[in-house]
C-alpha cells in the first residue's frame, strides 16, 4: 500500500486545511456569525428627585418662603387642609415655598396687580414629589394630575396654581373653583359669564408679564417658563425656612 506525501493521515490532514481555510468562506462566515442586537432601554417608570441641601444651590435656585419675598400675597394653601379633592391634609404646614428666582417674578406680579386695586392668592407652589404620588394614586389623569413617572413643575418649585382677589382680599368670580376638573376650567372655555372671563384673562395677562405661562386645562396652574432648570425635588415643606 503506498501512501501520499501527507504521510499516513490523508484525511486527516485534509480536515485541518478546511478548518484552516475553509471556514473563511462567506458561507462560512453566514452560518456562523452572530446578528448584531440592537438593546433599547425600556423608558423610566419613575423619576428619582434630587437629594440637596438648600445651602448647597446657587441662591436663585433655592427654595424661600413667598413670605419673604412679598408679604401682600394671600394664602389658601388647599393641600394643608381637608378642602382639596382628596378631602385629606397632605401638607403639614400651609407655606407658599418656591425656587427664589420664580418667586422674585410671582412678587413682581402682586406689585403690578396692586396698581390696579387687585392682588394674588395662591392655592398651591412647590409639593413635595412624594405628594404627587399620592394624588396620582387618586386620580390617576395626565390632564390634571402630573404622572410620577415625569414629575411634576410643582415638584421643581417652579409652579404655581392662584387666583386674583381685590383689596380686602375677596376672591374674583372665575369660570370654575380650584381643582374642577371639567372642560369649565379650560383656558379657552367660553361659556359663563363675561366678567369670570375678564378676571381669566387679567390674571394670564399680569402671570405672562413677568414670565409665566399658563396650561390649556387649568385656568389657575401657571409654570416658570425657566422651569426646566430646575429639578424634582421631595424636601418636606417644614425643612424650609
Amino acid at each position: 500500500m503506498k501512501f501520499n506525501r501527507f504521510g499516513k493521515y490523508p484525511i486527516a490532514f485534509m480536515l485541518v486545511l478546511l478548518c484552516a481555510i475553509g471556514l473563511h468562506h462567506p458561507i462560512f462566515v453566514r452560518a456562523t456569525e452572530s446578528p448584531q442586537v440592537q438593546i433599547t432601554q425600556p423608558e423610566p417608570t419613575s423619576v428619582a428627585p434630587e437629594s440637596v441641601f438648600m445651602s448647597q444651590l446657587p441662591s436663585w435656585a433655592r427654595l424661600v418662603d413667598i413670605r419673604t419675598v412679598n408679604r401682600n400675597i394671600r394664602l389658601d394653601i388647599r393641600y394643608a387642609t381637608t378642602n382639596n379633592f382628596l378631602k385629606r391634609k397632605l401638607y403639614t404646614v400651609a407655606k407658599c415655598a418656591l425656587r427664589s428666582s420664580v418667586a422674585e417674578k410671582l412678587g413682581k406680579v402682586q406689585t403690578d396687580l396692586e396698581k390696579i386695586g387687585l392682588g394674588l392668592k395662591v392655592y398651591d407652589c412647590y409639593r413635595p414629589f412624594s405628594v404627587t404620588k399620592q394624588m396620582w394614586e387618586f386620580l390617576p389623569d395626565p390632564n390634571y394630575v402630573a404622572n410620577p413617572a415625569r414629575g411634576s413643575r410643582h415638584n421643581r418649585g417652579a409652579a404655581v396654581d392662584l387666583t386674583l382677589v381685590d383689596r380686602t382680599g375677596k376672591e374674583l368670580e372665575m369660570p370654575t373653583p380650584y381643582d374642577d376638573f371639567t372642560k369649565k376650567a379650560h383656558r379657552d372655555y367660553n361659556g359663563g359669564s363675561a366678567q369670570s372671563r375678564k378676571n381669566r384673562q387679567t390674571l394670564e395677562d399680569a402671570m405672562k408679564k413677568q414670565g409665566f405661562i399658563g396650561i390649556t386645562t387649568e385656568w389657575w396652574h401657571f409654570d416658570s417658563e425657566d422651569w426646566q432648570k430646575f429639578a424634582i425635588l421631595d424636601i418636606s415643606l417644614t425643612e424650609i425656612p
